[in-house]
């Protein structure tokens, strides 16, 4: 582990984070300061090991400094999310191959650098068109749900090559964001999750060496790639809605105390709230504990997946109730649970969404193929 306590690394800024959230909500601003000051104390670069650069964070301690991060802010911990779930995926092939990802990786921690996931865009189907030419790849393509890319280096994305042999290909490869035939879109303009600037990046007949493509797998299928994205990347993410349905529970106990409300009714409420945060925190506790022992695959995909459908449900339930306790007084923007409720919503959209994640559980269960 560490020897940086990362979750009281997060405290000493989170104060400054929260005060900034409703501004940056109410303007659609990207949350630039806080990404300065994260940059600054070496967060962008915590999961990577010690020996690289990094600040040798466990897998677990990555989490809990996410979900940490959403008790205060929660455009800020969500953004950070989508770079540390890169990370991590990367650390985990490290530790096995370190030669493939190794240069990467200290240029991660020693220049800095972003990542920006196009997961949104790229799951199984892949996304965007990938043309062969001498040397590489042209590709085209619109990314969508690109959280930090105000600030990003690097995305970690995908295209889809029509090979004449093998059929639809997706083709997995980092771009940067400086290349040509790279824009950024102003196209954040949403409900919740206002301040993540996740835009839209546009790719119009960007270069791709081949060097830089790291895996081919067949469009459609599931791909050992594919378990591995979902085994680092949901705890790490869905930690920062569990830390946005904790705050939404103190701040509501704490109005509720102030203004005498603790009749019955009441307390039925906040029960109900307090049962809904230990359901998530039980699974959630469970997802991260997989994740940082078990081998990805069909299986770890299922459980991980079931505990992101768990955490999601819990997450909303919670600060649903959150707001019953508070009353109207949470229809208020200066009391933020207005803003949380917003911002929890989120939770619905990351892959495995529920439905797809009950089909996919329902079909290995049964023993069925999961590319079926």
């Amino acid at each position: 582990e560490s020897s940086v306590d990362w979750s009281n690394a997060i405290d000493e800024v989170g104060s400054r984070f929260a005060a900034r959230a409703a501004e940056h909500d109410a303007n659609e601003s990207f949350v630039a300061e806080n990404y300065a000051e994260l940059k600054e104390r070496g967060v962008f670069a915590a999961g990577i090991p010690a020996e690289l650069g990094g600040g040798g964070a466990s897998y677990a301690e990555v989490c809990q400094m996410l979900r940490r991060l959403g008790r205060y802010c929660s455009s800020t911990a969500l953004a950070l999310s989508m770079h540390t779930h890169l990370v991590a995926g990367l650390v985990w092939r490290w530790r096995r191959d370190p030669q493939a990802v190794e240069g990467f990786l200290k240029r991660v921690a020693g220049e800095r650098l972003v990542l920006i996931s196009t997961t949104a865009s790229d799951w199984l189907n892949g996304s965007g068109r990938a043309e062969r030419v001498e040397g590489g790849w042209r590709v085209t393509a619109r990314k969508i749900f690109g959280s930090g890319v105000p600030a990003g280096d690097f995305l970690i994305t995908g295209a889809v090559y029509e090979d004449p042999e093998a059929g639809a290909t997706v083709l997995h490869f980092p771009l940067s964001l400086k290349a040509d035939g790279v824009r950024v879109l102003d196209t954040w303009h949403v409900m919740g999750m206002r301040a993540t600037g996740s835009h839209d990046v546009a790719i119009e007949g960007a270069f791709v060496p081949e060097s830089a493509v790291s895996v081919r797998r067949p469009q459609g299928k599931w791909h050992p790639a594919l378990h591995l994205g979902i085994t680092m990347a949901l705890p790490i993410v869905y930690g920062v809605y569990l830390g946005i349905a904790e705050a939404a529970r103190d701040l509501a106990v704490r109005r509720a105390r102030e203004r005498g409300r603790n009749n019955t009714d009441i307390c039925y409420l906040v029960g109900e709230m307090e049962n809904e945060l230990s359901a998530a925190r039980s699974a959630y506790a469970d997802m991260v504990a997989i994740a940082a022992s078990a081998e990805p695959g069909p299986e770890t995909t299922n459980r991980i997946s079931i505990g992101r459908t768990l955490v999601g449900r819990s997450a909303l339930k919670a600060v649903e109730k959150a707001i019953e306790v508070a009353g109207g007084t949470a229809l208020y923007r200066d009391v933020g649970l207005e803003r949380l409720f917003r911002d929890v919503q989120a939770a619905r959209y990351h892959p495995l969404q529920e439905k797809s994640q009950q089909r996919y559980t329902g079909r290995l269960a049964l023993g069925l193929d999961i590319d079926g």
